[in-house]
Protein backbone atom coordinates (compact mmCIF):
# COMPACT_ATOMS: atom_id res chain seq x y z
CA UNK A 1 0.00 0.00 0.00
CA UNK A 2 1.43 3.36 -1.07
CA UNK A 3 1.23 6.12 1.50
CA UNK A 4 0.86 9.67 0.24
CA UNK A 5 1.58 10.60 -3.36
CA UNK A 6 4.74 9.14 -4.93
CA UNK A 7 7.35 11.68 -5.98
CA UNK A 8 9.87 11.78 -8.80
CA UNK A 9 12.94 13.82 -9.67
CA UNK A 10 11.88 17.25 -10.89
CA UNK A 11 11.06 17.22 -14.61
CA UNK A 12 13.26 19.15 -17.03
CA UNK A 13 12.07 22.74 -17.42
CA UNK A 14 10.10 22.66 -14.13
CA UNK A 15 12.96 23.04 -11.66
CA UNK A 16 13.01 25.26 -8.57
CA UNK A 17 16.16 27.13 -7.54
CA UNK A 18 16.94 25.47 -4.19
CA UNK A 19 18.92 28.39 -2.74
CA UNK A 20 16.29 30.91 -3.75
CA UNK A 21 13.55 28.63 -2.43
CA UNK A 22 15.33 28.11 0.89
CA UNK A 23 15.68 31.85 1.41
CA UNK A 24 11.99 32.45 0.69
CA UNK A 25 10.74 29.60 2.88
CA UNK A 26 12.88 30.63 5.86
CA UNK A 27 11.25 34.06 5.73
CA UNK A 28 7.87 32.35 6.00
CA UNK A 29 8.82 29.56 8.45
CA UNK A 30 11.97 30.60 10.38
CA UNK A 31 12.25 27.33 12.33
CA UNK A 32 13.11 25.21 9.28
CA UNK A 33 16.24 23.11 9.80
CA UNK A 34 18.80 21.89 7.28
CA UNK A 35 18.75 22.29 3.51
CA UNK A 36 15.67 21.64 1.37
CA UNK A 37 15.31 18.47 -0.66
CA UNK A 38 13.02 19.05 -3.66
CA UNK A 39 10.96 16.34 -5.33
CA UNK A 40 8.04 16.65 -7.72
CA UNK A 41 4.74 14.84 -7.53
CA UNK A 42 4.28 12.73 -10.64
CA UNK A 43 0.51 13.05 -10.72
CA UNK A 44 -1.37 16.03 -12.08
CA UNK A 45 -1.25 17.47 -15.57
CA UNK A 46 -2.03 21.10 -14.83
CA UNK A 47 -0.47 22.87 -11.86
CA UNK A 48 2.93 21.71 -10.63
CA UNK A 49 3.26 20.24 -7.15
CA UNK A 50 6.49 19.79 -5.21
CA UNK A 51 7.45 18.10 -1.94
CA UNK A 52 9.91 20.27 -0.04
CA UNK A 53 11.61 18.29 2.72
CA UNK A 54 13.60 19.83 5.56
CA UNK A 55 15.09 17.96 8.48
CA UNK A 56 12.21 18.92 10.74
CA UNK A 57 9.30 19.54 8.36
CA UNK A 58 7.78 18.59 5.02
CA UNK A 59 5.87 21.12 2.93
CA UNK A 60 3.92 20.95 -0.31
CA UNK A 61 4.33 23.80 -2.81
CA UNK A 62 1.94 24.42 -5.69
CA UNK A 63 2.62 26.74 -8.62
CA UNK A 64 1.39 27.19 -12.22
CA UNK A 65 3.29 25.60 -15.12
CA UNK A 66 5.63 27.71 -17.28
CA UNK A 67 4.54 29.04 -20.65
CA UNK A 68 1.36 30.65 -21.97
CA UNK A 69 -1.73 29.68 -19.97
CA UNK A 70 -5.48 30.28 -20.15
CA UNK A 71 -6.28 33.38 -18.14
CA UNK A 72 -8.65 31.63 -15.70
CA UNK A 73 -6.71 28.38 -15.38
CA UNK A 74 -3.99 27.39 -12.89
CA UNK A 75 -5.27 29.77 -10.20
CA UNK A 76 -3.24 29.53 -7.00
CA UNK A 77 -5.21 32.11 -5.02
CA UNK A 78 -8.42 30.23 -5.84
CA UNK A 79 -7.03 27.01 -4.35
CA UNK A 80 -5.54 28.74 -1.35
CA UNK A 81 -8.66 30.72 -0.56
CA UNK A 82 -11.06 27.80 -0.74
CA UNK A 83 -9.04 25.33 1.35
CA UNK A 84 -8.43 28.06 3.94
CA UNK A 85 -12.16 28.84 4.18
CA UNK A 86 -13.36 25.23 4.22
CA UNK A 87 -11.21 23.94 7.06
CA UNK A 88 -13.98 24.37 9.67
CA UNK A 89 -17.13 23.43 7.68
CA UNK A 90 -15.59 20.79 5.38
CA UNK A 91 -12.47 19.63 7.21
CA UNK A 92 -11.39 17.18 4.50
CA UNK A 93 -8.91 19.65 3.02
CA UNK A 94 -5.16 20.23 3.52
CA UNK A 95 -4.03 22.93 5.94
CA UNK A 96 -3.06 26.07 4.00
CA UNK A 97 0.08 27.89 5.15
CA UNK A 98 0.99 30.74 2.80
CA UNK A 99 0.18 32.31 -0.56
CA UNK A 100 1.83 35.04 -2.63
CA UNK A 101 1.41 36.47 -6.10
CA UNK A 102 4.84 38.11 -5.93
CA UNK A 103 6.52 36.45 -8.92
CA UNK A 104 9.89 37.96 -8.03
CA UNK A 105 10.27 35.39 -5.24
CA UNK A 106 10.19 32.12 -7.20
CA UNK A 107 9.28 33.18 -10.72
CA UNK A 108 5.52 32.63 -10.33
CA UNK A 109 2.75 32.87 -7.78
CA UNK A 110 2.66 29.91 -5.40
CA UNK A 111 1.19 28.63 -2.19
CA UNK A 112 2.27 26.29 0.58
CA UNK A 113 0.28 23.67 2.45
CA UNK A 114 0.96 20.93 4.94
CA UNK A 115 1.79 17.47 3.63
CA UNK A 116 -0.95 14.94 4.34
CA UNK A 117 -0.08 11.32 5.08
CA UNK A 118 -2.68 9.12 3.49
CA UNK A 119 -3.29 6.58 0.77
CA UNK A 120 -3.49 7.91 -2.77
CA UNK A 121 -5.41 5.49 -4.98
CA UNK A 122 -4.22 5.61 -8.56
CA UNK A 123 -4.89 2.96 -11.22
CA UNK A 124 -5.75 0.13 -8.82
CA UNK A 125 -7.04 -0.34 -5.30
CA UNK A 126 -4.41 -1.46 -2.76
CA UNK A 127 -4.27 -5.25 -2.54
CA UNK A 128 -3.75 -4.92 1.22
CA UNK A 129 -7.35 -3.79 1.55
CA UNK A 130 -8.50 -7.20 0.32
CA UNK A 131 -11.75 -5.70 -0.93
CA UNK A 132 -14.73 -7.76 -2.00
CA UNK A 133 -17.09 -6.53 -4.72
CA UNK A 134 -19.37 -5.21 -1.96
CA UNK A 135 -16.43 -3.35 -0.40
CA UNK A 136 -15.57 -1.72 -3.73
CA UNK A 137 -19.19 -0.64 -4.13
CA UNK A 138 -19.15 0.87 -0.64
CA UNK A 139 -15.82 2.57 -1.35
CA UNK A 140 -17.42 4.35 -4.31
CA UNK A 141 -20.20 5.60 -2.06
CA UNK A 142 -17.62 6.78 0.47
CA UNK A 143 -15.84 8.83 -2.18
CA UNK A 144 -18.93 10.33 -3.80
CA UNK A 145 -20.45 11.10 -0.41
CA UNK A 146 -17.65 13.67 -0.14
CA UNK A 147 -18.84 15.32 -3.35
CA UNK A 148 -22.44 15.31 -2.10
CA UNK A 149 -21.33 16.80 1.24
CA UNK A 150 -19.39 19.51 -0.56
CA UNK A 151 -22.45 20.49 -2.60
CA UNK A 152 -24.41 20.86 0.64
CA UNK A 153 -21.88 23.14 2.37
CA UNK A 154 -23.25 26.55 3.37
CA UNK A 155 -20.66 28.44 1.37
CA UNK A 156 -21.85 31.83 2.59
CA UNK A 157 -21.37 30.78 6.22
CA UNK A 158 -17.88 29.57 5.28
CA UNK A 159 -17.01 33.07 4.05
CA UNK A 160 -17.16 32.19 0.36
CA UNK A 161 -20.25 34.16 -0.70
CA UNK A 162 -18.03 36.36 -2.87
CA UNK A 163 -16.00 33.43 -4.22
CA UNK A 164 -17.86 33.54 -7.52
CA UNK A 165 -21.09 34.45 -9.30
CA UNK A 166 -23.37 31.40 -9.44
CA UNK A 167 -25.98 33.18 -11.59
CA UNK A 168 -25.27 32.37 -15.22
CA UNK A 169 -22.59 29.84 -14.29
CA UNK A 170 -23.68 27.20 -16.82
CA UNK A 171 -23.67 29.67 -19.70
CA UNK A 172 -20.26 31.02 -18.71
CA UNK A 173 -18.88 27.48 -18.56
CA UNK A 174 -20.13 26.55 -22.01
CA UNK A 175 -19.05 29.79 -23.66
CA UNK A 176 -15.77 29.69 -21.78
CA UNK A 177 -14.83 26.13 -22.71
CA UNK A 178 -15.89 26.71 -26.31
CA UNK A 179 -13.63 29.74 -26.46
CA UNK A 180 -10.72 27.99 -24.75
CA UNK A 181 -11.02 25.07 -27.16
CA UNK A 182 -11.03 27.44 -30.15
CA UNK A 183 -8.02 29.35 -28.81
CA UNK A 184 -6.07 26.10 -28.38
CA UNK A 185 -6.97 24.51 -31.70
CA UNK A 186 -4.33 22.62 -33.64
CA UNK A 187 -4.51 21.59 -37.29
CA UNK A 188 -4.71 17.87 -36.51
CA UNK A 189 -7.87 18.10 -34.33
CA UNK A 190 -11.43 18.76 -35.67
CA UNK A 191 -13.18 21.96 -34.65
CA UNK A 192 -16.37 20.22 -33.41
CA UNK A 193 -18.48 23.29 -34.18
CA UNK A 194 -21.64 21.14 -34.02
CA UNK A 195 -20.93 20.07 -30.43
CA UNK A 196 -20.23 23.62 -29.37
CA UNK A 197 -23.45 24.89 -30.98
CA UNK A 198 -25.56 22.12 -29.38
CA UNK A 199 -24.26 22.90 -25.93
CA UNK A 200 -24.94 26.62 -26.33
CA UNK A 201 -28.48 25.86 -27.54
CA UNK A 202 -29.32 23.53 -24.64
CA UNK A 203 -28.08 25.36 -21.55
CA UNK A 204 -30.64 24.60 -18.78
CA UNK A 205 -32.72 27.39 -17.29
CA UNK A 206 -31.43 27.52 -13.71
CA UNK A 207 -34.45 29.56 -12.61
CA UNK A 208 -36.81 26.79 -13.72
CA UNK A 209 -35.06 24.02 -11.79
CA UNK A 210 -34.68 23.28 -8.09
CA UNK A 211 -30.90 23.00 -8.30
CA UNK A 212 -29.32 25.40 -5.77
CA UNK A 213 -25.97 27.03 -6.36
CA UNK A 214 -23.19 25.17 -4.60
CA UNK A 215 -19.49 25.24 -3.96
CA UNK A 216 -18.11 22.91 -6.61
CA UNK A 217 -14.70 21.27 -6.80
CA UNK A 218 -14.27 21.11 -10.57
CA UNK A 219 -12.01 18.05 -10.73
CA UNK A 220 -13.38 15.53 -8.25
CA UNK A 221 -11.86 12.06 -8.81
CA UNK A 222 -10.58 9.17 -6.73
CA UNK A 223 -6.99 10.16 -7.48
CA UNK A 224 -7.69 13.63 -6.10
CA UNK A 225 -8.60 12.37 -2.64
CA UNK A 226 -6.48 11.01 0.20
CA UNK A 227 -7.73 7.96 2.03
CA UNK A 228 -7.21 7.22 5.73
CA UNK A 229 -4.33 4.70 5.97
CA UNK A 230 -6.18 2.86 8.76
CA UNK A 231 -9.77 3.06 7.49
CA UNK A 232 -10.21 2.81 3.69
CA UNK A 233 -13.80 4.01 4.04
CA UNK A 234 -12.69 7.41 5.30
CA UNK A 235 -11.62 10.23 2.97
CA UNK A 236 -9.25 12.46 4.96
CA UNK A 237 -8.55 15.08 2.30
CA UNK A 238 -9.83 16.31 -1.05
CA UNK A 239 -6.99 17.77 -3.11
CA UNK A 240 -6.48 20.02 -6.17
CA UNK A 241 -8.99 22.86 -5.86
CA UNK A 242 -7.75 24.98 -8.77
CA UNK A 243 -11.11 24.79 -10.58
CA UNK A 244 -13.32 25.40 -7.53
CA UNK A 245 -16.20 27.83 -8.01
CA UNK A 246 -19.76 28.67 -7.03
CA UNK A 247 -22.11 27.20 -9.60
CA UNK A 248 -24.27 24.33 -10.79
CA UNK A 249 -23.47 21.15 -8.80
CA UNK A 250 -24.67 18.86 -11.61
CA UNK A 251 -21.86 20.25 -13.74
CA UNK A 252 -19.45 19.13 -11.02
CA UNK A 253 -20.95 15.64 -11.05
CA UNK A 254 -20.71 15.54 -14.85
CA UNK A 255 -17.04 16.51 -14.63
CA UNK A 256 -16.42 13.56 -12.32
CA UNK A 257 -18.35 11.03 -14.38
CA UNK A 258 -16.50 12.02 -17.56
CA UNK A 259 -13.44 10.41 -15.95
CA UNK A 260 -15.38 7.38 -14.70
CA UNK A 261 -14.43 4.53 -17.05
CA UNK A 262 -16.12 1.12 -17.26
CA UNK A 263 -14.44 -2.11 -18.28
CA UNK A 264 -16.81 -2.34 -21.26
CA UNK A 265 -16.38 1.27 -22.45
CA UNK A 266 -15.14 2.15 -25.93
CA UNK A 267 -11.39 2.73 -26.41
CA UNK A 268 -11.95 6.52 -26.55
CA UNK A 269 -13.07 6.46 -22.92
CA UNK A 270 -10.62 3.77 -21.85
CA UNK A 271 -7.80 6.11 -22.86
CA UNK A 272 -8.83 8.45 -20.04
CA UNK A 273 -8.67 5.88 -17.25
CA UNK A 274 -6.94 7.46 -14.26
CA UNK A 275 -8.67 5.61 -11.43
CA UNK A 276 -9.88 2.05 -10.72
CA UNK A 277 -13.47 2.79 -11.71
CA UNK A 278 -13.49 -0.34 -13.87
CA UNK A 279 -12.67 -2.76 -11.02
CA UNK A 280 -15.27 -5.49 -10.25
CA UNK A 281 -17.98 -4.22 -7.92
CA UNK A 282 -17.34 -0.52 -8.52
CA UNK A 283 -20.47 1.54 -9.13
CA UNK A 284 -21.30 2.33 -12.73
CA UNK A 285 -21.90 5.88 -13.95
CA UNK A 286 -25.66 5.39 -13.97
CA UNK A 287 -25.58 4.07 -10.40
CA UNK A 288 -23.54 7.02 -9.16
CA UNK A 289 -25.90 9.39 -10.95
CA UNK A 290 -28.95 7.70 -9.38
CA UNK A 291 -27.35 7.69 -5.92
CA UNK A 292 -26.44 11.38 -6.21
CA UNK A 293 -29.96 12.28 -7.39
CA UNK A 294 -31.50 10.33 -4.51
CA UNK A 295 -29.26 11.92 -1.89
CA UNK A 296 -29.67 15.50 -3.15
CA UNK A 297 -33.18 15.52 -4.61
CA UNK A 298 -31.97 17.77 -7.45
CA UNK A 299 -33.84 18.08 -10.75
CA UNK A 300 -31.97 15.83 -13.19
CA UNK A 301 -34.31 16.10 -16.19
CA UNK A 302 -31.62 17.85 -18.29
CA UNK A 303 -28.89 15.31 -17.56
CA UNK A 304 -28.20 14.77 -21.28
CA UNK A 305 -26.82 18.30 -21.43
CA UNK A 306 -24.67 17.82 -18.35
CA UNK A 307 -23.27 14.53 -19.61
CA UNK A 308 -22.15 16.04 -22.92
CA UNK A 309 -20.77 19.06 -21.09
CA UNK A 310 -18.66 16.82 -18.81
CA UNK A 311 -16.94 15.18 -21.77
CA UNK A 312 -16.65 18.45 -23.69
CA UNK A 313 -14.96 20.17 -20.78
CA UNK A 314 -12.52 17.27 -20.66
CA UNK A 315 -11.93 17.83 -24.38
CA UNK A 316 -11.10 21.47 -23.63
CA UNK A 317 -8.69 20.61 -20.83
CA UNK A 318 -6.84 18.03 -22.90
CA UNK A 319 -6.67 20.27 -25.97
CA UNK A 320 -5.08 23.06 -23.94
CA UNK A 321 -2.45 20.64 -22.66
CA UNK A 322 -1.89 19.25 -26.14
CA UNK A 323 -1.54 22.79 -27.53
CA UNK A 324 1.24 23.45 -25.02
CA UNK A 325 3.03 20.27 -26.09
CA UNK A 326 2.52 20.86 -29.83
CA UNK A 327 3.90 24.38 -29.48
CA UNK A 328 6.92 23.21 -27.44
CA UNK A 329 5.85 24.96 -24.24
CA UNK A 330 6.36 21.70 -22.32
CA UNK A 331 8.39 18.55 -22.84
CA UNK A 332 5.97 16.38 -20.84
CA UNK A 333 5.51 13.27 -23.00
CA UNK A 334 2.18 12.48 -21.33
CA UNK A 335 0.62 15.14 -23.56
CA UNK A 336 1.99 13.82 -26.86
CA UNK A 337 -1.06 11.64 -27.69
CA UNK A 338 -3.69 14.04 -26.37
CA UNK A 339 -4.63 15.27 -29.87
CA UNK A 340 -5.91 11.80 -30.78
CA UNK A 341 -7.70 11.45 -27.45
CA UNK A 342 -9.41 14.83 -27.97
CA UNK A 343 -10.62 13.73 -31.40
CA UNK A 344 -12.11 10.51 -30.02
CA UNK A 345 -13.79 12.24 -27.08
CA UNK A 346 -15.27 14.87 -29.38
CA UNK A 347 -16.77 12.07 -31.45
CA UNK A 348 -18.18 10.57 -28.25
CA UNK A 349 -19.92 13.90 -27.55
CA UNK A 350 -21.47 13.69 -31.01
CA UNK A 351 -22.75 10.18 -30.27
CA UNK A 352 -24.33 11.32 -26.99
CA UNK A 353 -25.98 14.26 -28.75
CA UNK A 354 -27.40 11.96 -31.43
CA UNK A 355 -29.13 9.89 -28.71
CA UNK A 356 -30.33 12.86 -26.65
CA UNK A 357 -34.00 13.76 -26.36
CA UNK A 358 -33.22 17.45 -25.77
Amino acid sequence: MTLSNPTIDVRSGEELDSQRLDKVLREIIPELQGSPSIQQYASGASNLTYLISYRNRELVLRRPPPGVKAASAHSMIREYRVISALKSSYPSVPKAIYYTDDESLLGSEFYLMEKIEGVLVKNSLPSAWNFSDADRYQFCKTVFDKLIQLHQVDYAAAGLAEFGKPAGYAERQILGWNKRFANAQTADVPGFEDVREWLEANIPDSKASNIPAALIHGDFRIDNVMIDPVDPFNVIAVMDWEMAALGDPLMDLANSLAYWVHADDAPALQAMKVQPSDAPGMMRREEIFAYYAEQTGFDTSSWDFYEVYGYWRLVGILQQLYYRYANKMTKDQRFASYGQVVTHLGEHCRQLIAKSAL
